[in-house]
């Protein structure tokens, strides 16, 4: 849509993703292979990223590679969803698929991180550095993809569901930090 001239959101937003957007590209990760970002449908504020590298010493790390040579699929893809009042407040963010068990992806593919709410989420993080967090939180929660062949991916509307109530519950009781032995 922007790319026809036919831009939405605000002003602040736009300028902010089309900032972020240059610094991805110009960015050592992006260019060794480790995630990869598409606008779905040249909408600038709906992302696809597909997470390629993970910390090779996980079992994420091996499943991927199973999930290359069983699905032909080498990575994992998330989409973002940007509201008008980015960067003021975090992007929706939700896996699509593969379905993946543990790693804090809640049932409906949501993530279950401080960092995606209002709350937990500052105008001055980036989103390549979200992207990298969002690796280290599947490696640390011991992400597993489900290879049962129950289902391959999440619906928008169960992860927002899902991420909604989780909200709901960190809001009454806290967000929990494990010590500094669990990494």
């Amino acid at each position: 849509m922007h790319l026809r001239g036919a831009a939405t959101g605000s002003i602040s937003a736009n300028d902010r993703l089309m900032k972020e957007i240059r610094e991805i590209y110009r960015s050592d990760s992006h260019k060794n292979g480790v995630y990869s970002i598409h606008l779905v449908k040249d909408n600038l504020y709906e992302w696809d990223v597909h997470l390629m590298k993970v910390d090779e010493d996980s079992p994420l790390y091996s499943d991927m590679k199973q999930l290359e040579r069983e699905k032909k699929q080498n990575y994992l893809h998330f989409r973002f969803h940007f509201k008008d009042t980015f960067p003021f407040e975090p992007p929706f963010v939700h896996l699509i698929s593969p379905t993946v068990q543990n790693g804090f992806v809640l049932s409906g593919g949501a993530l279950c991180m401080e960092l995606l709410t209002k709350q937990g989420w500052s105008s001055a993080y980036n989103i390549e550095s979200l992207i990298l967090q969002i690796s280290a939180t599947l490696v640390k929660g011991k992400a597993r993809i489900s290879f049962d062949g129950k289902g391959n991916s999440y619906s928008l509307s169960r992860a927002q569901q899902s991420f909604k109530s989780l909200v709901h519950i960190h809001n009454k009781s806290g967000w929990y930090t494990p010590p500094k032995q669990d990494g």
